[in-house]
């Protein structure tokens, strides 16, 4: 088996590794405050959310406060599994020496 096997594709990005970062340290967060944590554009973003969001590893509720629209990720179930076997597969390939 290759160490590179379990390197996630979907994670190659760094604003993508940033999302699910932030994404599995707390239940959810909103647009703004990913955009502020990340310091990327909204639409830089918006296109990050949304490849997590096509291989179901986040899920997106969209709600208005108020009169505001508000839309808040978190992590699937399956997002958490995939992101954790990426994870360890980092840690073996840099620990392979």
């Amino acid at each position: 088996m290759s160490i590179i096997n379990n390197i996630n594709k979907a994670f190659d990005h760094r604003i993508r590794l940033g999302i699910m970062s932030i994404l599995m340290v707390n239940e959810y967060a909103d647009f703004k405050m990913l955009k502020e944590l990340l310091e990327v554009t909204d639409g830089n973003l918006a296109s990050h959310t949304k490849a997590l969001e096509k291989v179901e590893y986040i899920k997106v509720e969209k709600q208005f406060i108020g009169r505001k629209p508000n839309t808040r990720y978190s992590t699937t179930k399956l997002g958490e599994l995939e992101f954790k076997k990426h994870i360890n597969a980092l840690e073996k390939l840099i620990n392979k020496q």
